[in-house]
């Protein structure tokens, strides 16, 4: 496995969030250790989304922490939610596409040959390079996915926050995007996904990290993803 230069670790100490009176998370510890591919799981309202966010500076810390050797976390490759991105802005594929540089080059200053060519190849990986100068509103769901990856692909950052990447896209575009993700494991980033699908679970994630509100389990996939710790996600939502 080829380790990527700077790699990321995440701790969390005793990380609390809440909405209001609603409690989100309570008290989750543990670490996303450097070169590492870990599955977020848990039920409906079980704290995945919201962890994520907290570790994207996205929402308030009621208590805990967080804290990472990333010199600026906004420079990690972070996909959204498909909800929580606004598909009427009038940008072309291959505009949101280069937005991944803009953490080290700046959104002010237009692109040279060879970047040109890093924009070129991420379209080629993820298969729009025919669609590169269609506005993104007229995109399927999968093809908006590829897109997003696309930018994360050119971004190259060693640290990658998926959240729900495979909602409401077809399964040949699911195998797809699985293969990217393995890809940028293999070449040593430290990667978090949150999905609900315990196959793509099972199969793909070496590592799991099971909320229900409070860390029900985390660690090798094949010790967290037992009956009981299910059972127990499910029930803490209910107490």
């Amino acid at each position: 496995m080829i380790l990527h230069p700077h790699q990321k670790k995440i701790e969390i100490r005793n990380l609390s969030v809440s909405y209001g009176k609603n409690k989100a998370l309570s008290n989750v510890s543990g670490t996303f250790q450097p070169n590492t591919l870990t599955a977020i799981i848990g039920p409906n309202g079980g704290g995945k989304s919201t962890l994520v966010k907290a570790i994207q500076n996205q929402v308030k810390i009621e208590s805990g922490s967080i804290t990472h050797n990333c010199e600026r976390i906004c420079e990690s490759g972070y996909l959204p939610q498909q909800s929580d991105v606004d598909k009427n802005f009038p940008l072309t594929v291959r505009e949101v596409v280069g937005m991944g540089l803009w953490p080290k080059l700046g959104s002010f200053r237009g692109y040279n040959t060879t970047e040109h060519q890093l924009i070129t190849e991420a379209l080629k990986r993820v298969g729009l390079l025919k669609c590169e100068e269609r506005r993104i509103d007229t995109l399927s769901g999968g093809q908006f996915q590829r897109m997003l990856f696309a930018r994360i692909y050119i971004q190259d950052a060693s640290l990658i926050i998926l959240d729900e990447p495979f909602t409401a896209i077809d399964s040949q575009t699911c195998d797809h995007l699985i293969n990217i993700i393995l890809e940028w494991y293999k070449k040593g980033k430290t990667i978090l996904v949150v999905l609900h699908n315990l196959d793509l679970v099972k199969k793909h994630f070496p590592e799991t990290l099971l909320l229900g509100r409070s860390c029900i389990g985390w660690g090798p996939t094949k010790f967290v993803l037992t009956p009981k710790n299910i059972n127990q996600a499910f029930q803490n939502l209910l107490t």
